[in-house]
């Protein structure tokens, strides 16, 4: 059987057209032999890729968006763009200076809109975004979150140097009009957008002054609760005009959509505490502030009173003086018709009159004048 398997090399063939012959067989069952390894090789191949694609397809090439997302497709690592628009020529882009939009500018680029199941390709990566509001503590340093008293205090000075804590929250949201800033643009997009805050706001806090009041009668009417605005606190000024303050802040910050592809929606200040050591020195202030506007008030108010009732009593006097004066005006009306009815009118009417008199009068005198 050894010998039989290895006819081609051992055995030898007496005529040269019987060695051709053989020769050929061989070679043709090994043709045969590679041919159908090769196919089933090919074969196999096609069947990984296609079990691939259809683990790929079930498992993670097929993605759906909520309602509170959008997404963005990535194909090669680059975003689906609409041409050769820019985020300047957006309504977002209005607040910023001429040198912000040499900076800040940005491809506007497809946005997947809630809905779905969409089929994504190998060679594209989706990035999902939620644009539902947020609400974070202005004191939250996410690089640091140790810092600012764990995120609980935001320190900061006035204009006349006290350092005060602050307290309140900001809300925000992606902007939907610039995502490829928030997912590209910016590497941590929530830091920049803090510290933006923080800096405006350390900013206003350092050189806020209240709004001068013109009118004299509104200075005049103070709740008593009104502190130290007028003589020159800062702190005072700040607590009393917290929504102002509020206001400004959203304004400046109008850009912040334009800068990173984040709104900030409001920003809502509630707390503005000073230095323990001095905390209990400002009370004692705007307690005797208080005080004193209190009493203002009250003098205020007694004065109001006075007038109100000088004033009534004025009214009462001139209706009791017209109620007077009425009957004699009607007197001297009926006189003079009287005079108009002739000569004998007059003396006619002072008759009845005294007729009418002497009817009701219980007693009546009556004097003769004696004839010289």
């Amino acid at each position: 059987m050894s010998r039989s398997s290895s006819l081609p090399t051992e055995v030898l063939i007496p005529t040269v057209g019987g060695w051709s012959l053989l020769s050929d067989r061989l070679f043709n069952y090994k043709a045969r032999t590679m041919d159908f390894a090769v196919i089933q090789a090919f074969l196999g191949v096609a069947a990984g890729i296609i079990a691939y694609l259809l683990i790929y397809c079930l498992l993670g090439g097929v993605y759906t968006v909520n309602q509170n997302e959008r997404a963005v497709i990535t194909n090669f690592g680059r975003a689906d763009r609409l041409g050769q628009r820019t985020t300047l020529e957006l309504p977002i882009a209005q607040s910023l200076g001429p040198e912000q939009r040499e900076r800040y500018v940005y491809p506007q680029v497809r946005v997947v809109g809630p809905g779905g199941p969409y089929l994504r390709m190998p060679w594209q990566k989706v990035y999902k975004v939620s644009t539902a509001i947020q609400t974070i503590n202005i004191a939250y340093d996410p690089d640091t979150p140790t810092a600012n008293s764990n995120g609980t205090i935001l320190e900061a000075v006035t204009k006349d140097q006290l350092n005060i804590g602050l307290t309140g929250q900001i809300r925000y949201r992606i902007s939907e009009q610039n995502i490829y800033a928030y997912l590209f643009g910016v590497k941590r997009p929530i830091s920049h957008v803090l510290g933006y805050f923080v800096s405006i706001l350390r900013e206003r806090i350092a050189t806020y002054e209240a709004p001068v009041i013109k009118d004299t009668t509104v200075e005049a009417n103070e709740p008593p609760s009104e502190t130290l605005a007028k003589v020159g606190v800062s702190i005072n000024d700040l607590r009393k005009n917290l929504n102002d303050l509020n206001d400004q802040m959203d304004q400046q910050c109008q850009s912040s959509a334009a800068r990173y592809g984040m709104v900030l929606d409001a920003s809502l200040i509630t707390g503005i505490d000073p230095p323990p050591e001095i905390e209990s020195a400002l009370a004692a202030i705007n307690t005797a502030h208080n005080e004193v506007s209190s009493k203002l008030s009250v003098a205020q108010a007694s004065a109001d009173q006075k007038i109100e009732q000088s004033k009534r009593a004025v009214e009462i006097e001139t209706n009791r003086a017209q109620a007077d004066v009425q009957p004699l005006r009607w007197l001297a009306q009926q006189i003079t018709e009287l005079k108009k009815g002739g000569e004998h009118a007059l003396p006619a009417y002072l008759r009845n009159v005294r007729l009418d008199l002497f009817s009701k009068a219980k007693r009546v005198v009556l004097t003769r004048k004696e004839e010289k």
